[in-house]
C-alpha cells in the first residue's frame, strides 16, 4: 500500500457542485465548506476521527432546502473514498467502533465489500438540529455507503440528545473506516476476500 489512496471527485448537477479530496492516510485535517453549518460540523468530526484528510465544497439549493446538498455530498464522498481505496488490496476491510457522547451511545459497522448496503436503526426525538433536518443524516449515511460501495450498519444504543446522537454516530463512522482501510500487516498484498476481488 505504498502508492498514494487520494483522489478528487467533482459532481455537478443542475441542484448541487461539489468537489471532495480526500486523502485516506492524513492526519484528520479537514476543509469543509457545505453552507450547512451542523453538516460541517458533522464532516469535521468525520475527518479528524477517520484519520482522513478532507476538502469539501459545495453549492447547493439551499433556498429549495437541504436535501439535495446533503445526499449529493454523501454521494460525492462515497465515490472519492471507493476511488482512493483502489481495489483493497492489504487492507483490513472489517471495522466497527462504538463511540459515546455524553448519554449517546452510536455503533457503526462497516466492510468494504463492493456490496452497498445500509441498516439505519438510529431515531431523533425531533425534526431538526439547527437548520438541518434529522430525516438528512440517513440519507447521507445511504447515499454515502451505496456510493462507497460498503456495507455499512449504524445503530444508536442509547441517547436522547439530537446533537450527541448525530454526532456519535459520525464519529463512530469514522473510527470503523479507520480501521476497515488501514493495512494490515499480515495480509501482506492480498485482497481481503476468498473470491479474490472485492
Amino acid at each position: 500500500m505504498n502508492t498514494p489512496r487520494t483522489t478528487t471527485v467533482h459532481r455537478a448537477t443542475s441542484e448541487t457542485d461539489i468537489t471532495v479530496t480526500i486523502n485516506l492516510d492524513g492526519t484528520g485535517q479537514t476543509r469543509i465548506d457545505t453552507g450547512i453549518g451542523f453538516l460541517d460540523h458533522m464532516l469535521t468530526a468525520l475527518g479528524r476521527h477517520s484519520m482522513c484528510d478532507l476538502d469539501i465544497t459545495a453549492k447547493g439549493d439551499l433556498h429549495i432546502d437541504y436535501h439535495h446538498t446533503v445526499e449529493d455530498t454523501g454521494i460525492a464522498l462515497g465515490k472519492a473514498f471507493a476511488r482512493a481505496i483502489g481495489d483493497k488490496r492489504g487492507i483490513r476491510r472489517y471495522g466497527s467502533a462504538t463511540v459515546p457522547l455524553d448519554e449517546a451511545l452510536c455503533e457503526a459497522v462497516v466492510d468494504i465489500s463492493g456490496r452497498p448496503f445500509l441498516a439505519w436503526s438510529v431515531t431523533f426525538g425531533r425534526d431538526k438540529i439547527g437548520d438541518m433536518d434529522t430525516e438528512l443524516f440517513e440519507e447521507f449515511f445511504r447515499a454515502f455507503a451505496m456510493s462507497a460501495l460498503v456495507t455499512l450498519h449504524v445503530i444508536q444504543r442509547a441517547g436522547h440528545n439530537c446533537h450527541h446522537i448525530a454526532e456519535a454516530a459520525f464519529k463512530a463512522l469514522a473510527r470503523a473506516l479507520r480501521t476497515a482501510s488501514e493495512a494490515d500487516p499480515r495480509a501482506g498484498g492480498i485482497i481481503p476476500s476468498t473470491k479474490g476481488s472485492l
